[in-house]
């Protein structure tokens, strides 16, 4: 199971250029967490200090706009969320829902920071690599802002 967790890790773009050794040694201090579907992984608002890489299942990003949850976006094995809140220290930007079974891979701050005590060149090697990915997402939000603000701009005079 920990070499396809591992190899699992690898393909990912938080992890990827990992050694195996450090995945591994990061593994150990991470959980399985499991949640049904219809259950939250965590809520808007709340403090985090882990993210989870989900390998089986699907879930739903969820941001609130007054009394309604609005979707931004599903993520399916593979996909990470929760990274945020270990970035910024800041509580949840969104709420993440499970549409079906899911299991997903819980990496604390106190993992990733074993890792900087054991290795600080594979800390850093994760840390940009949250950051590469983080400002490709940012990217690909400020296109679609700018799509719909387009589109919403067609056929007014």
């Amino acid at each position: 199971m920990e070499e396809q967790r591992i190899a699992l890790l690898q393909q990912m773009p938080f992890f990827g250029g990992l050694r195996a050794d450090t995945l591994a040694f990061l593994l150990g201090h991470c959980r399985e967490a499991t949640r049904r579907g219809g259950e939250f992984f965590f809520h808007e608002g709340e403090t985090g200090d882990f993210l989870f890489v989900l390998e089986k299942g699907r879930v739903q990003v969820l941001k609130s706009r007054g009394e309604h949850q609005v979707a931004l976006r599903d993520l399916g094995p593979g996909d990470c969320f929760g990274e945020m809140a270990l970035i910024d220290l800041s509580p949840r930007s969104a709420s993440v829902l499970a549409l079906e079974d899911c299991v997903a891979i819980e990496v604390s701050a106190a993992g990733l920071h074993a890792i900087a005590e054991k290795d600080m060149e594979q800390f850093a090697l994760i840390e940009m690599n949250i950051g590469r990915e983080l400002s490709r997402r940012l990217r690909v939000s400020d296109a679609r802002i700018a799509g719909e603000s387009e589109c919403g701009n067609e056929g007014r005079a």
